[in-house]
């Protein structure tokens, strides 16, 4: 005969939030250059949602570099070649990351309506922010439904949802979820209706999604021609240096060749960041 089980709600242990420790990551707050990129980097990887820490990223980086960089060295034995083949093999792995980050980031953000308007049919049967958190967390599916997870397991932890909620922004880089994570905060601070809220804010999110949808079919072919500005120059220039590795050799032997390339590079970076930073404040949602 089988045992009757019944499982019992796991009941909130202010005493163990001490317990739980932040991410191990590369920036230390100073604000300075060298701090930024690291907490650019750290975000890149968390956003991700690799669950892996920055340095594992950093060794395969590394490891990629040396493994194409080697191939090159195999094939061509020069040493110009071999260094412009291992730069390329670090950013491989960037490249990938960035764009698992990009991918996640569109299914969260296309998660969130729904997932809110299930949070609001939810607050309204008379549940606590903390049940409506745990419902709503098994019911929606990755990526979104993990990180909503993450809040509501801190929460069982003892932690108080503004704190278990805080992060959520940061760890998707959705800075939408900021108005959301405002909105529990509040209701949970103060009360209020937060059904009628959440519902306004699912709608408002909703035409948000309509809106950058629109922006970005209409500015695709000039976020394509940005691009092509930033990669075509370098693909040139590596295609001239791994079929003739003595290239570069000839053309800085002159003056105005190693006059001409220093200018040349010189655009190019400022022209990228300028357009990287055009694509930035376009794509934030």
């Amino acid at each position: 005969m089988a045992a009757d089980i019944t499982t019992q709600p796991i009941k909130p242990r202010p005493e163990f939030a001490g317990i739980l420790k932040d991410d191990v990551r590369f920036s230390s707050g100073r604000q300075d250059t060298a701090d930024r990129v690291n907490g650019w980097f750290d975000q890149l990887v968390l956003q991700s949602g690799l669950g892996v820490q920055p340095v594992v990223l950093i060794l395969l980086s590394m490891l990629t570099a040396l493994a194409v960089g080697g191939s090159i060295f195999v094939l061509q034995e020069n040493l110009l070649s071999t260094a412009f083949g291992a730069i390329i093999g670090f950013f491989i792995p960037l490249a990938v990351v960035l764009y698992l980050r990009g991918r996640r980031q569109t299914q969260i953000l296309n998660q969130l309506p729904a997932m809110i308007g299930e949070l609001a049919r939810a607050a309204r049967t008379g549940r606590s922010l903390e049940q409506c958190m745990n419902l709503v967390a098994n019911d929606t599916p990755n990526p979104l439904g993990g990180e909503l997870q993450l809040c509501a397991r801190r929460m069982a932890m003892g932690l108080s949802p503004e704190a278990a909620l805080r992060d959520l922004p940061e760890r998707t880089g959705i800075q939408t979820l900021n108005v959301l994570v405002t909105a529990l905060t509040v209701h949970y601070q103060t009360g209020g209706d937060l059904a009628g809220v959440l519902d306004r804010l699912a709608q408002t999110i909703r035409d948000r999604i309509s809106f950058v949808g629109r922006l970005r079919a209409q500015t695709s072919a000039s976020r394509a021609t940005s691009i092509l500005m930033i990669t075509v120059p370098i693909g040139v220039l590596g295609f001239f240096i791994l079929r003739d590795p003595s290239y570069m050799q000839r053309l800085m032997s002159s003056g105005w060749g190693r006059y001409s390339t220093f200018v040349a590079l010189l655009l190019l970076i400022f022209g990228s960041i300028w357009v990287v930073r055009i694509l930035q404040n376009t794509a934030k949602s």
